[in-house]
């Protein structure tokens, strides 16, 4: 008896580790899906266009593998205290993550628009968001794989600087819209992948406020640090 209750606890210390590594993966893969797709608009690489797109699937896989572990860990281990955190927090970032994945996609496929229909300035602006969306993803990938707290709150203080550049960007982009309406199609598409990068900055503070949950049993009660795109209302697909 006390053998089958070490081997039932030993497997069951191989999941909860089988479910970070499945995240810690899948953070991975949408960290790289995410700096294909900027290259893509940056440098208006069809290739690394198609590459981005064809990503998501792999990041959809992982996160019904993941799923399937997660009920499985439910219907058969019923985890308690730090374990049952760890698993509804690992549920809720797979959900962010796969999110993530989609708005990633949804860049890339402006890329060729952007080829057709050429922007009336340079990308300065877009590529800086771009940076910093993408550093705090990789920020709060670590976070996730190191278990480490504090950078999650780096991650959520981080997204106030990430609103503020979409601010900019869409002034930028209304203004040149108003001067030229030839403007409009290439300033369009610009504008949805910005909105992009701002939706995946807020998705990346929900990891982020879900790897402090897990680590520490607390949940952020404190509003978050926001710019001020929330008085602009444009589609984020």
């Amino acid at each position: 008896m006390a053998e089958l209750k070490e081997h039932i606890v030993k497997r069951y210390g191989r999941e909860l580790a089988q479910l970070h590594s499945l995240l810690v993966e899948m953070g991975g893969k949408v960290e790289s899906q995410l700096a294909t797709a900027v290259r893509a608009i940056l440098e208006g690489d069809g290739e690394a266009a198609k590459a981005a797109i064809e990503q998501d699937q792999a990041i959809d896989a992982l996160e019904r593998d993941l799923e399937q572990l997660v009920v499985g860990l439910f219907a058969l281990r019923q985890p308690v205290a730090v374990d049952l955190r760890n698993v509804v927090a690992g549920l809720k970032i797979s959900s962010a993550l796969e999110r993530i994945g989609d708005y990633a996609a949804n860049i890339a496929k402006r890329s060729p628009l952007l080829v057709q229909h050429r922007p009336p300035s340079s990308l300065a602006g877009l590529a800086s968001m771009a940076r910093l969306v993408q550093e705090n993803v990789k920020l709060v990938v670590d976070a996730l794989d190191l278990y480490d707290a504090d950078r999650a709150m780096r991650v959520w203080y981080a997204d106030e600087a990430v609103d503020d550049l979409f601010t900019v960007i869409f002034r930028e982009l209304m203004t040149y819209m108003m001067e030229e309406p030839r403007n409009i199609t290439s300033c369009t598409h610009l504008l949805f992948v910005a909105k992009n990068l701002e939706r995946i900055g807020d998705h990346t503070t929900n990891i982020a406020e879900m790897v402090y949950y897990a680590v520490t049993g607390e949940i952020l009660l404190d509003a978050r640090p926001k710019g001020t795109t929330s008085v602009y209302t444009t589609p984020s697909a």
